[in-house]
């Protein structure tokens, strides 16, 4: 990537050490929200709730009321899958199980309901692979209603362990009062959660993750195609998830892969399901058509190196615990600036994995993102006569800065 320079400044708590890379010709954006038509070259989705965001960097490409609060309907199911996967990761549950589907399952969310169901029969045993097909595919209520009462005996109490979920994710403008989305219940989200539970799938369930791309689940004897149509776009749609209700209109989160880069969108009270679709597709298409994910440095790539004080050597290789990817425009690569901020010299002994800085990257010298640098290697306490030299140059170090 390029030379690594030093050079030193004060600080108050002690001297900072900026390690400053050579230009490597790369242009940012911010993880901010982008002027609406400017973002999207003219194109403005016509719901009421827009977000697209890259996976790999978490910036936002385009927000239209990404914060507003609205009501999830089937989107609420998302949730349901990422507590049910989770309790198969744990090993609480297993795909090979089964769970009833209980009378209140089938009336409520079932062919009596006519709404979105799996149609399993009354008091039938339904495997747990089988739960979460039909709720991922078919959009199933009677599929996530019968989930749910299989984890935890109850919704109430299914959707208590929803909500705790919620928080743990920093999912702050998130309420669940059920696992179906069905109206009667205080169910609530945002476009910025949703995109925050859709990274959360995709990153710790991705066998489980794979159902959304499925195009048909048959169960009972009764054929439905995937409700999602973002799939059969052309796009590289892989998931997720599409909803509706007359309180809250036609909602979707899409997630979609081209090369090495994956997109999220989430479109919230559109007028129409044709609406839903050509927000959403046409957000993905201009994402992917305009952005790039670059990677700067990979994960235990020396990035720089840092000064020890009474250690056995005088320096320490410094790196980064995770790939630090960018954001970049496509065809405009001339302005990036990174560099490793710590305070040292980093006294001795200092063991690999020790944290020790930050990496921030800016672009004309506006802030964009910073990752967490931390020893590449131990380094061990010193022979006496190394630490006498290092404190005699601190001391000198300390005289020149008066």
């Amino acid at each position: 990537m390029g030379v690594i320079s030093a050079m030193t400044a004060r600080s108050f708590g002690g001297r900072i050490l900026r390690l400053a890379a050579a230009a490597v010709g790369l242009a940012l954006i911010a993880a901010a929200k982008p002027p609406a038509k400017e973002a999207a070259n003219g194109f403005e989705p016509k719901a009421d709730v827009a977000l697209l965001v890259d996976d790999a960097t978490g910036a936002v490409l385009y927000a239209k009321n990404a914060d507003k609060s609205f009501i999830p309907a089937s989107l609420t199911k998302m949730m349901t899958v990422a507590v049910a996967a989770r309790e198969l990761k744990e090993g609480r549950l297993s795909l090979d199980g089964e769970f009833t589907m209980s009378e209140h399952a089938w009336r409520t969310g079932g062919a009596p309901s006519h709404t979105s169901s799996m149609f399993a029969p009354v008091n039938s045993k339904v495997k747990v692979s089988d739960l979460f097909r039909g709720i991922m595919i078919q959009s199933a209520n009677d599929g996530a209603i019968a989930m749910a009462e299989g984890i935890a005996g109850t919704e109430i109490a299914f959707a208590e362990l929803m909500n705790k979920r919620a928080a743990e994710l920093g999912m702050t403008t998130t309420h669940f009062g059920n696992p179906s989305g069905l109206p009667g219940a205080d169910n609530r989200t945002s476009a910025r959660d949703l995109v925050t539970l859709a990274r959360h799938l995709v990153g710790q369930y991705p066998e489980i993750y794979k159902i959304y791309s499925e195009r048909e689940f048959t169960y009972n004897k009764i054929r439905q195609r995937n409700r999602n149509p973002l799939l059969d776009d052309g796009i590289g749609a892989d998931g997720i998830k599409t909803g509706f209700l007359k309180e809250s209109g036609y909602n979707l989160v899409g997630s979609a892969v081209q090369g090495t880069q994956r997109l999220y969108v989430v479109i919230g009270g559109a007028a129409s399901e044709k609406e839903r679709g050509e927000d959403a597709k046409k957000l993905i298409e201009w994402g992917f058509r305009t952005f790039e994910t670059v990677r700067i440095y990979k994960a235990g790539e020396v990035i720089g190196s840092g000064t020890v004080f009474g250690g056995a050597t005088r320096a320490v290789p410094l790196v980064s615990p995770s790939d630090v990817d960018i954001l970049v425009p496509r065809g405009k690569r001339d302005k990036l600036k990174a560099r490793i901020v710590y305070t040292g010299p980093i006294k001795a002994p200092i063991e690999k994995g020790r944290s020790i800085g930050r990496l921030q990257v800016t672009n004309d010298d506006k802030p964009l993102v910073d990752y967490e640098v931390v020893a590449g290697e131990a380094v061990a306490v010193g022979e006496i006569g190394q630490r006498a030299v290092d404190g005699a140059r601190e001391l000198l170090i300390g005289l020149l800065r008066r």
